[in-house]
């Protein structure tokens, strides 16, 4: 065992392990990715809805704060508005909402498909245990993935300010601007720092993905003894398959054995092919080899056949054909029926009866 746990895990996953794997919900994908897909998803609908949206603020923040009377705020007119706000909030960003989910649910199934795991959802004991929380905290992977998240977010930060830089001196003039003049130079800006933000990111996402795809293929890497090991639960040991095909060999050889007494012929080669053949006219349509063997089972059907009083011819070339071409328990082919027929005709002019 201790070699076992020595030995060097240098070969691919097996497709048991990868299975076993997604069923546990060890996949090898990127949070980069799907963040990178949502922000494009989210502002290309921002930019193609944003007449839409601003339409929709404004109606709503002059409904809020023009009152031609003093409204009477009772709890049934404070539901009202509550319902009425909320549904035109949804209307309002409903595009934008259903396009990030989307977004994130096609980008997840395309780096790891759709399935469904169970047993990572379920509850585990282990989870609350504070020792191993700690240990995973304070673990390689998570200083790693902290040190990305700092990175990451620095350079998106550098990024933003010199997207906005140059953009400060406009800043202090928007006072003079209306409402919608203001709206629509803020979302210039957005849209800027978002031109210099995604390439990065993206870049940085597809780097990620590739990172992680490799570190997953090296995590599921296994052993040449847990190959073999899988192998033997899988398909059998091969001792133990060879022993049951031996054992099964040795059942036929026997029943076969069984029916050499009931056969009309053994034809043979003289010494090394013996092959039995019966024939019932009442109920055959044609002749069978009910048992046939070379070498020392060719032997032990003679010797059996010697016992029993079943006659014994020899055929060269009818018992090799015979042997190669037809398999026991079948008929004889059409091919060699003027031969058997000759062989039958005369043991059963020996022994008194007619084909």
């Amino acid at each position: 065992m201790a070699d076992d746990n020595m030995q060097e895990k240098t070969e691919p996953a097996t497709e048991k392990k990868r299975r076993e794997a997604r069923e546990e919900g060890d996949v090898a994908r990127s949070v980069e990715l799907p963040s990178v897909f949502v922000l494009l998803g989210g502002v290309c609908v921002i930019y193609m809805a944003a007449g839409f949206m601003y339409k929709n603020v404004v109606s709503v923040m002059r409904d809020c704060f023009s009152f031609k009377v003093v409204p009477n705020f009772t709890d049934q007119h404070c539901i009202s508005l509550l319902y009425r706000y909320s549904a035109e909030f949804f209307l309002t960003f409903a595009p934008v909402m259903i396009t990030v989910f989307l977004m994130a649910l096609i980008t997840n199934i395309s780096m790891v498909g759709f399935q469904i795991s169970w047993k990572a959802i379920g509850f585990k004991f282990n989870k609350l245990d504070p020792i191993q929380g700690l240990k995973k905290k304070f673990s390689l992977s998570s200083v790693v993935e902290l040190l990305k998240n700092i990175a990451k977010l620095s350079i998106t930060a550098l990024l933003a300010w010199l997207a906005v830089r140059g953009e400060l001196d406009r800043l202090v003039f928007l006072y003079d601007d209306s409402v919608g003049q203001i709206m629509v130079y803020l979302l210039k800006v957005a849209f800027k720092i978002f031109i210099w933000v995604i390439i990065p990111m993206a870049a940085v996402a597809l780097l990620d993905y590739m990172y992680q795809r490799w570190q997953f293929e090296e995590k599921l890497k296994m052993t040449k003894q847990e190959v073999k090991d899988e192998h033997k639960q899988t398909e059998g040991d091969p001792q133990v398959k060879s022993r049951i095909r031996g054992l099964q060999l040795e059942a036929a050889r026997k029943r076969m054995m069984s029916d050499v007494p009931k056969a009309d012929v053994i034809v043979t080669n003289p010494t090394h092919i013996a092959v039995a053949i019966k024939y019932d006219p009442l109920s055959m349509r044609a002749p069978k080899v009910v048992a046939k063997g070379a070498g020392i089972i060719a032997e032990k059907i003679k010797e059996i056949a010697a016992e029993s009083q079943v006659p014994i011819i020899e055929n060269k070339e009818l018992a090799r054909n015979l042997y190669k071409s037809v398999t026991i328990g079948s008929e004889i082919p059409g091919d060699f029926y003027r031969a058997v027929a000759e062989v039958l005709a005369y043991v059963f002019k020996m022994k008194g009866k007619r084909l």
